[in-house]
């Protein structure tokens, strides 16, 4: 089925805001979830990132080569990329309200849209790009399209040695893993969004002093290890899908996870540069790690809490902008039979708004979720 261009949304050039401008609040971790190295797609929930683990002294690290993932979901699951992040959602909260949920995204999408509102506020140029976006009832969901999902790095090319980084520094908590997944909420300019995105590692909070404190902490991470140690299939039996779960991890919270850049010596990481992606996800924790000639010293751990939220007063204008900016695709869609996809040209004030063809997002089982049928039945039940 051929594809036609049907709209454009152009650049909000204006907000609303008048003094202090929208910001993310009420953030809840809901799910996580690791690729697991298989036959056939398969994720272990909640799962584990790899934990910060950094050798005492500096350490030669090999430059990355082979097989890395660009986009893992689509890479592992072309068919329905998404589809892991809602069976995890319901495995770890099998009674969730998607219903009061606006927008169902990956952060990779909202660091383009925020680019795009401001180009200054790319790393590089702003580049072409494609986010597909469906709408059910009241809630959209924005599913990341990419023209290659994975990159194979030959052994005479050079693409830097983040990848072999993280495995020289950190420690994997999940056999067979190949990513860590994280499933978060919060609310933002008047709308509730679930936002996916990749966490890098995690950091083990300090061992309290209070002995009373400290055994509890011991039979915690005993019954963490165990989790590891023993996984079970979970409880949760969908009924369309070709995507295999197990229940095996520990929940790791937000405050925790940690953010890895790697970069050569003589050039800096400037905290503009990954704060827009450190604000969307929340992250609070960052490592900025510099080599020479492969060599990294152990770097620091920055807590980036504080820079967070200066970037989002610094950045209220911009941010008022994404909100309209939403809301305008949300609308758009709605008018459109509720499936379309955006483009870019990297260079235009506007996104292309083109239709959409092929199959439905989801697996049949997972869009009565967002029946508002449900929602009336509920409440009539509850004023018996």
């Amino acid at each position: 089925m051929a594809s036609f261009r049907i709209a454009d949304i152009h650049r909000p050039v204006s907000t609303d805001v008048k003094g202090v401008g929208p910001s993310i609040t009420n953030v809840v971790h809901l799910s996580s979830y690791n690729w697991i190295e298989s036959p056939t797609p398969t994720i272990a929930v909640p799962g584990c990132p790899p934990l910060w683990s950094p050798p005492k002294s500096a350490k030669k690290v090999d430059k990355d080569s082979g097989l890395i993932y660009v986009a893992q979901n689509a890479a592992r699951y072309p068919e329905r990329p998404l589809e892991p992040l809602f069976r995890a959602l319901f495995i770890e909260n099998p009674s969730y309200d998607i219903r009061a949920v606006d927008l169902i995204t990956d952060r990779n999408n909202l660091r383009k849209l925020i680019a795009f509102i401001n180009p200054s506020l790319s790393k590089h140029e702003l580049e072409p790009f494609t986010i597909e976006v469906e709408v059910t009832n009241d809630t959209a969901i924005f599913c990341r399209a990419e023209t290659k999902t994975i990159d194979f790095i030959k052994p005479h090319e050079f693409k830097g040695y983040g990848h072999e980084f993280e495995k020289a520094f950190t420690t994997s908590q999940i056999v067979g893993s190949t990513g860590h997944h994280r499933i978060i909420s919060y609310d933002f300019g008047g709308l509730k969004l679930i936002v996916r995105y990749e966490t890098d590692a995690y950091i083990e909070p300090p061992r309290p002093q209070n002995p009373v404190q400290s055994e509890n902490g011991d039979l915690l991470n005993m019954m963490n290890n165990l989790s590891l140690a023993q996984p079970a299939k979970s409880s949760y039996i969908p009924t369309e899908t070709w995507l295999e779960t197990k229940k095996q991890g520990k929940q790791i919270p937000i405050h925790s996870t940690l953010e890895i850049k790697t970069r050569v010596l003589h050039k800096s990481i400037r905290m503009q540069e990954v704060l827009p992606q450190l604000w969307v996800s929340q992250t609070p924790n960052l490592v900025r790690a510099y080599h020479k000639g492969g060599v990294f010293r152990p770097p620091d751990v920055e807590d980036v809490t504080l820079e967070i939220s200066d970037w989002e007063k610094d950045h209220a204008n911009d941010l008022g902008r994404l909100v309209i900016l939403i809301k305008d695709i949300i609308k758009v869609v709605r008018e459109n039979e509720g499936s379309v996809v955006l483009k870019h040209d990297g260079r235009g004030d506007h996104l292309e708004v083109w239709t959409r063809g092929g199959s439905k997002m989801l697996p049949a089982d997972l869009y009565p979720k967002f029946d508002q049928r449900e929602k009336s039945i509920q409440v009539i039940d509850s004023d018996l």
